[in-house]
């Protein structure tokens, strides 16, 4: 027998269904959201659990920000509920959502909402138990907020090239984004007109370039020639829109500036972090510490999955089979659910693999030729699926990676 417990969350209180095998009620209260409203609902499951005499107790919560957070943790975390057998579980909202479907006549409260949470757990098939160690939790904050940064760093690359577009609206033709760096960006805070770029002389161009670059560029004059032709071909702008464009250019290469220091921090920090958590993934060519720390920080103990297909479809990278009859679909859709924290961070660290492996480069290259259209997109996240396999073996089997021999035909 197992008692099912269904919360609701929100920031000021938790909503509680108890429910029984039967799906019969056996209670339904409210308590705050903070340790002593967690203090009473610990209670009362005691309580209950020695009236009902249950095997286990399954407490579910919807994984609503940070809300469910801390009374997942501690329920988790109770001695008392442990020896109960109880298992703490945060569910996608999205499940919660497509199984309150097939009761469309209920209304939409909180107690309701509950009651369904209670009823999704009396169904089972339910993915993993919630519960992350502390070293986890600690590396997982670290590792999402780099996902967060670097996503506030693409967008303010993205409207730093807004702005630049009408400063100097040819420099995107005609200069390689790949110089786009420390010397342009200095180059733009100078606050030169283009008339004045265009004019310097090309070898004073380069030189400052290359000071400003430290000697990263491989060929200065040719990057000064881009330059300068872009600034030629560039519209010109009246003095009164120049100015502000260059006050807005000025706000996105210092938030750039700071968002790249933020993000060496929080780099810093995770491989500190990491240096406690024992590993095998870093064997592994290319995969790097950070990626390493956040593959590691939403997997945590890989025995929660059953094997590397739960992981595969926890990270969002499964393929929806699509079959009637004797047809089957060969091009299907991936699934949109996931956890995109470990399907990002598993696709970079996939993307980064295979330069350094050739099983994993030849791998991406087959799938790269098989079709006409989002070739590296798709091909990069088939690489991040062969990937999940891999990881799943190293971290299940507490082995190190070694690669696989090519066998010479002529050696057989």
């Amino acid at each position: 027998m197992r008692l099912f417990v269904g919360i609701d969350v929100s920031s000021e209180d938790l909503k509680v269904c108890v429910m029984n095998i039967d799906g019969d009620t056996l209670d339904a209260f409210t308590v705050p959201n903070n340790y002593h409203g967690a203090t009473y609902l610990r209670d009362k499951l005691l309580s209950l659990a020695d009236q009902e005499k249950p095997k286990e107790i399954h407490i579910g919560l919807e994984s609503t920000s940070v809300y469910s957070w801390h009374p997942a943790m501690f329920l988790h975390e109770d001695r008392s509920l442990q020896e109960r057998g109880t298992k703490v579980f945060t569910i996608n909202p999205k499940l919660i959502s497509k199984f309150r479907e097939a009761y469309s006549d209920l209304d939409k409260t909180d107690y309701v909402d509950a009651w369904i949470i209670a009823d999704r757990l009396r169904f089972g098939r339910l993915p993993m138990t919630v519960v992350l160690q502390e070293q986890y939790v600690a590396l997982q904050r670290l590792t999402r907020m780099r996902f967060h940064l670097i996503h506030n760093l693409t967008r303010e690359k993205q409207y730093f090239l807004q702005h630049l577009f009408f400063k100097c609206s040819a420099f995107t033709s005609e200069v390689e984004s790949s110089v786009f760096g420390r010397a342009i960006t200095e180059l733009l805070l100078e606050q030169y007109s283009l008339d004045e770029i265009g004019s310097m002389e090309l070898a004073d161009l380069a030189d400052y370039l290359k000071e400003k670059g430290k000697n990263r560029f491989p060929d200065p004059e040719k990057v000064a020639k881009c330059i300068q032709k872009a600034a030629r071909s560039s519209y010109r702008l009246s003095k009164c829109v120049e100015d502000t464009i260059d006050i807005l250019l000025a706000t996105s290469i210092e938030s750039i500036r700071t968002i790249k220091q933020q993000i060496k921090q929080i780099d810093e920090a995770i491989v500190r972090l990491l240096d406690g958590i024992p590993n095998t993934l870093e064997t592994i060519p290319g995969i790097g510490r950070v990626y390493c720390a956040g593959i590691l920080a939403e997997i945590g103990d890989v025995h929660r999955f059953k094997d590397q297909a739960a992981i595969a479809k926890y990270a969002g990278l499964t393929w929806q089979k699509h079959q009637s009859g004797k047809f089957e679909a060969e091009d299907t859709k991936r699934i949109k659910s996931g956890n995109r924290f470990l399907r990002y961070y598993l696709v970079e660290a996939a993307n980064s693999v295979k330069r350094y492996e050739p099983e994993f480069r030849d791998y991406y290259q087959k799938k790269f030729a098989e079709v006409p259209k989002h070739q590296h997109k798709r091909a990069l996240v088939l690489t991040a699926r062969k990937l999940v396999r891999l990881v799943d073996a190293l971290l299940r089997n507490d082995q190190i990676y070694t690669p696989r021999r090519k066998v010479n035909p002529a050696s057989r």
